[in-house]
């Protein structure tokens, strides 16, 4: 009895003291230089969803620059496809069903068809499966008043590309629109598809100088594994950013909560997740600390809600992702004016 008493109080010192030795441990700096995504004062980054897709229609030029107009230093959250002619173009989904007047894959598409055939995104149809699935239906804000590229309040000198059709946008095109705000670019497709989007977006970063201003993301753990090992093999600069992908931020997450994050040493510079997932609080302020002192960005998607944009405030979220750029600013200056 005596005997397992003291081997279990031997066990319980050692666990102790493993863990106090990695309190003090210093960790990982996953990003190594100034992280451009995290919060740089008071707030939190304004991040445009979509442009915010509840104000005008999602992954337009236009919506860019309604969010422009609500903030200069907005940050622009956006999804790409590549057309069957090896065109990025801003789109949410990977058919043109849901968003436009026409149908079909992106992938099948060129982007001279789009624009020869004036294809309209301002769309926000009901679709199955990826395919239209019943009328068609304009954008409508949340008032029901329907939204035209000339009801954007453009910054002096910029005049609507069209006055009826929210046009196909290029990703190189959001990029030389707005050359001094960060970008968050999500790539849609995947398998060998995505992964020549990839290739595309990776020549536009450095074509033109922005790998220190866009962050690239995706959902899919083979684009992962390619920004892990363009980073790893030297084929982009030092200040490439990207995002992990569903298994690295879990992984990242259970890490943190066992106290072990340490041992986490993927190259990433932001953490892009939903406040809850699978009954786990991911918006808490010891979550954000863990991921700051590896010098990695917490932003939060998709954000609506008053009270839930407050609490992101409060816990020192480095950025926050919503459709409704205009509401965020308020809170943002409610926040400015106490």
């Amino acid at each position: 009895m005596k005997k397992g008493l003291k081997r279990l109080s031997l066990i319980l010192a050692a666990i102790l003291l493993f863990y106090s030795a990695l309190l003090i441990f210093p960790r990982t700096q996953n990003y190594a230089l100034d992280n451009p995504m995290r919060r740089d004062g008071a707030l939190p980054i304004l991040i445009a969803h979509g442009g915010g897709n509840r104000e005008f229609p999602d992954n337009t030029l236009e919506a860019f620059y309604n969010a422009y107009s609500v903030d200069p230093r907005v940050m622009m959250e956006t999804d790409v496809s590549i057309t069957a002619d090896g065109v990025l173009i801003l789109s949410h989904d990977t058919t043109l069903d849901r968003k436009t007047n026409v149908t079909g894959a992106i992938a099948d598409w060129t982007y001279r068809d789009l624009i020869d055939q004036r294809v309209d995104f301002g769309y926000t149809n009901p679709t199955k499966s990826g395919k239209l699935n019943g009328e068609r239906v304009h954008f409508t804000d949340d008032s029901g008043a329907e939204k035209y590229p000339t009801d954007v309040t453009y910054p002096e000198g910029v005049s609507p590309r069209d006055e009826t059709v929210f046009l196909a946008t290029t990703l190189e095109e959001l990029i030389l629109a707005f050359p001094e705000n960060r970008i968050n670019v999500e790539i849609k497709q995947s398998g060998e598809t995505g992964l020549r989007a990839m290739r595309e977006a990776i020549r536009l970063l450095t074509v033109h100088d922005a790998f220190d201003r866009v962050v690239l993301a995706s959902f899919h753990e083979e684009l992962y594994d390619a920004y892990r090992q363009l980073q790893a093999e030297g084929e982009v600069p030092e200040c490439f950013m990207y995002s992990p992908a569903y298994d690295a931020a879990t992984r990242f997450f259970v890490l943190g909560l066992l106290g072990l994050d340490l041992f986490f040493r993927d190259g990433i510079c932001v953490l892009q997740l939903p406040t809850e997932e699978k009954g786990f609080n991911l918006a808490t302020a010891r979550f954000v600390r863990t991921a700051g002192r590896h010098n990695m960005a917490v932003h939060y998607w998709t954000i609506n809600d008053i009270d839930e944009m407050q609490h992101l405030i409060d816990i020192g979220a480095d950025g926050i992702m919503t459709d409704y750029p205009h509401r965020l600013a308020e809170v943002y200056a409610a926040n400015t004016e106490e």
